[in-house]
């Protein structure tokens, strides 16, 4: 998740992304620290949304689980 970069390179916080997209500050929380197992692709597409992002890879890395697995 490169969500702590992006809010660095914006210059807000958790917090305000939250107000912003509305998304509870937990789950950002839970996603900016890669503590969620699950993802919320409607919260991906509103984070996208806010920062104007047409390329998902500016917010999530996309893995090919095939070569995890290997």
């Amino acid at each position: 998740m490169k969500i702590p970069e992006l809010l660095r390179k914006k210059g807000i916080s958790l917090r305000e992304l939250s107000r912003l997209t509305d998304i509870r500050h937990a789950a950002l929380s839970e996603l900016a620290n890669q503590k969620r197992q699950n993802i919320n692709f409607q919260h991906i597409e509103r984070i996208a949304d806010t920062f104007k992002i047409d390329d998902i890879r500016e917010i999530i890395d996309l893995v090919d689980t095939k070569e995890v697995k290997s």
